[in-house]
C-alpha cells in the first residue's frame, strides 16, 4: 500500500503587519515540471493555473513516473518556455529541443515528453532527506502536472523569503508586502482573477536542490521543519479566471 508523501517549503519574516498590503512583484510559469520557468509581465490563468504552468512533464519509459528533481535533480538546469500548446526546452549545454531522442541522450534513459491531461501524474518524494531514501509515490491531477489539485496557483512574499533566492521555491506569484498566511480559507481578487486560498504550501527535498546560481543546502528544509511546520507560501484555487499582472494587489 503506497503511503502519501508531503511535500516539504524558505525563511521568513516573523513580523506580521496588522494591515496587509500585498503586491505582486514578480510572475513566473513553469512549463515542464521541474524545469527552470520564465518570468512574465502578466499571465492568463485558467481552471488549471497559470495558463502553460505545469502543463507538460518528462515521464520515464521504464517506470512510467513522471520525473522531477527530487529524483533527477539535473532538471533543473534545463529550462522551458511555453508556446501557446507546446514547449521550447533549453538544455544545460545551450541547445534547444523538443525531441524525446535529445532529452533521452541528455538524461541517459528512456524518456518522453508528455502533455497534460494525457494521464495524471504519478511523482515520489523521499520522506529520509539527507539519505534520500524511503521513496513514497502520489498522484495529482489529470489536467496538469501540479502536485494537487489544491495547489492550481502558489504565492508567497518577499517578507517571508527573507534572505533566500526566490527561484529555490518556484512559486507563481512573488509579492511585495506580507501577511499572506493569515489569507487561508480567504477569498481573494488578484487583477481579475479570484481565487481561494485553500492551504499553506508543504515543502519538500525540493527546495535543497541546487539550481542555476544557487547550491544545493540541506538547510533550508531544516530551518523549514524547525521553524515553519516545513511549510512555505500559500496553495489557490480558481473561481475566476482572468489576468493578473505585476503591480496588481492582493484584495
Amino acid at each position: 500500500m503506497k503511503r502519501h508523501a508531503t511535500c516539504l517549503t524558505p525563511r521568513w519574516s516573523r513580523h506580521q503587519p496588522e494591515n496587509m498590503d500585498l503586491h505582486v512583484h514578480t510572475l513566473w510559469r513553469y512549463p515542464i515540471k521541474s524545469f527552470g520557468g520564465e518570468q512574465l509581465d502578466a499571465a492568463t490563468v485558467d481552471q488549471t493555473g497559470i495558463e502553460g504552468d505545469r502543463s507538460f512533464g518528462l515521464r520515464d519509459v521504464e517506470t512510467g513516473l513522471v520525473l522531477t528533481a527530487r529524483r533527477q535533480p539535473e532538471l533543473l538546469f534545463a529550462s522551458a518556455k511555453w508556446r501557446a500548446g507546446s514547449v521550447q526546452i533549453t538544455l544545460p549545454d545551450g541547445s534547444v529541443t523538443d525531441r524525446d531522442d535529445d532529452l533521452t541522450n541528455w538524461l541517459g534513459k528512456p524518456v518522453e515528453l508528455i502533455e497534460g491531461g494525457s494521464i495524471a501524474g504519478t511523482f515520489e518524494n523521499p520522506m529520509d532527506v539527507e539519505n534520500e531514501d524511503d521513496w513514497v509515490e502520489w498522484s495529482g491531477p489529470s489536467d496538469s502536472f501540479h502536485d494537487s489539485a489544491r495547489n492550481r496557483v502558489s504565492l508567497v512574499s518577499r517578507s517571508t523569503l527573507g534572505d533566500w533566492p526566490a527561484e529555490r521555491f518556484r512559486k507563481n506569484i512573488i509579492c511585495d508586502g506580507s501577511g499572506e498566511d493569515d489569507l487561508i480559507g480567504s477569498k481573494i481578487t488578484i487583477g481579475s482573477v479570484q481565487l481561494t486560498v485553500v492551504k499553506k504550501v508543504a515543502r519538500c527535498v525540493m527546495v535543497t536542490r541546487p539550481q542555476p546560481g544557487i547550491d544545493r543546502d540541506l538547510s533550508v528544509l531544516k530551518t523549514l521543519n524547525a521553524e515553519r511546520n516545513s511549510e512555505l507560501g500559500i496553495g489557490m484555487t480558481i473561481d475566476q479566471t482572468g489576468v493578473v499582472r505585476v503591480g496588481d494587489a492582493v484584495s
